[in-house]
């Protein structure tokens, strides 16, 4: 089969919910979406809320966050796991996950004898007294750990968490609060056998699923294929030649792109759903920094012509950007990117700096719909005040969010660094 590259990216956005828009509602909404990818990225950072908090905005039509806090810690249809990563997927998956847990039980890591003194007291701890965090435990000393030396009480949590005695009950912020597996997580699951058999199923079933996570792969190395353990680019490349025999993929050539891509076959008549369609009625989104349909950037580089590096963890002096930005899709292109902040003591959303892409000249139709965009981020956010520099909104012509803008007093200025508006603005 062969694709035109607008074809694959139409593919991609109808496959990642993002078209037709906010088809998706409620906690219904999050959960088919996550069962569609699989998982969903998590990382502590909250700038305008935790990355997966970002990718159900863009996708489920009145998703707040309080919404994903229910499905984890409530209801408990997900779960905090590693997958791509930290991540979140569905609390049906836990059998599949068997030889991750197993493999971390087998090899613990660093300061194994100092967590495994502390175990039997630690369990104690949390059968009598309930739900602990690491703060709540008198284990001070300081030990070697995956990221950098850390209490003895959160490498045994950890520790504890990795294997899967422990699931986490609940966070305060980012502050992890474990309790006993057991308690939370159905006794079938838990007593289920891993369903791959072998290691090449296991490995079939992976590169599988992280195909469906973005909707179409190629078979390079890039972010999509990261934190598969076992599973290099041998493992990989065997495991497509087994799925591709087995009708479990499709193998697609675009236009204009060398290697051939992957779908799975289940996703096949969506392809051709996308192919039959000519309509994409443009709509405007902002995306998460560690969206599944960014995961591989490269991919994202050559398939929608868009260059995006996360810059957090690069030093101010290499950023090309900032340090954290948020790309802006319009139709099946990338339009803008803009780096947000918070008001700490309002909450309104700050727009502290706004890059147009190369070529784009915002019709008014891209203005009107950029605006509407932005209203449901601000609600979303829980709130109805968005500052934007006077100078930035001059020099990137962005007098059409003036709608949506509240005007700063001279201490909310001072606090968040915003310019007082010019004389003659029509913000209210």
């Amino acid at each position: 089969m062969e694709i035109t590259k607008q074809q694959a990216r139409r593919f991609i956005l109808a496959h990642q919910e993002l078209w037709p828009p906010y088809e998706l509602e409620g906690k219904s909404g999050v959960l088919n979406y996550i069962r569609r990818v699989g998982c969903i990225q998590f990382d502590p950072l909250n700038i305008v809320g935790h990355n997966p908090e970002l990718v159900l905005q863009a996708r489920v039509s009145d998703f707040r966050p309080v919404m994903l806090q229910e499905l984890l810690y409530q209801d408990r249809k997900l779960l905090d796991g590693w997958d791509k990563m930290m991540s979140i997927y569905r609390v049906e998956e836990w059998p599949y996950f068997r030889r991750r847990r197993e493999a971390k039980r087998r090899n613990p890591g660093r300061s194994r004898e100092a967590v495994t003194s502390i175990l039997p007291q630690v369990r104690e701890e949390i059968e009598e007294r309930g739900p602990l965090s690491s703060i709540d435990l008198d284990f001070d000393q300081t030990v070697d750990w995956s990221w950098a030396p850390t209490r003895l009480a959160r490498a045994a949590l950890e520790s504890m968490y990795f294997w899967g005695e422990l699931v986490i009950h609940h966070k305060v912020n980012t502050r992890k609060v474990y309790d006993f597996t057991n308690r939370h997580i159905p006794e079938d699951l838990l007593s289920a056998k891993d369903p791959n058999e072998t290691e090449e199923q296991y490995h079939d079933w992976y590169v599988l699923r992280r195909i469906g996570s973005v909707g179409l792969l190629w078979d390079r190395s890039g972010g999509a294929w990261l934190a598969m353990p076992g599973i290099k680019s041998r493992e990989r490349r065997l495991a497509l030649t087994r799925l591709l025999q087995q009708g479990k993929v499709l193998k697609v050539r675009v236009e204009g792109m060398k290697p051939p891509l992957y779908v799975g076959s289940e996703d096949k008549s969506r392809l051709d759903k996308t192919l039959d369609s000519d309509d994409l009625s443009p709509h405007a989104v902002i995306l998460a920094p560690l969206d599944n349909l960014l995961w591989d950037r490269r991919f994202v580089e050559e398939l929608f012509d868009f260059y995006y590096r996360w810059e957090v963890y690069k030093p101010v002096a290499e950023r090309q950007y900032g340090y954290y930005v948020l790309p802006i899709l319009y139709g099946d292109r990338f339009v803008a990117r803009f780096e947000p902040g918070r008001d700490k003591k309002s909450g309104a959303l700050i727009i502290k700096n706004w890059w147009w892409e190369s070529g784009v000249n915002p019709s008014k139709r891209m203005q009107s719909d950029l605006a509407h965009c932005f209203k449901r981020f601000l609600s979303y956010l829980g709130t109805d005040s968005l500052w934007i520099d006077s100078e930035t909104s001059e020099r990137e012509g962005l007098g059409w969010l003036t709608p949506l803008r509240s005007t700063p007093n001279e201490g909310e200025r001072e606090r968040s660094n915003i310019s007082a508006p010019e004389s003659g603005s029509q913000d209210c």
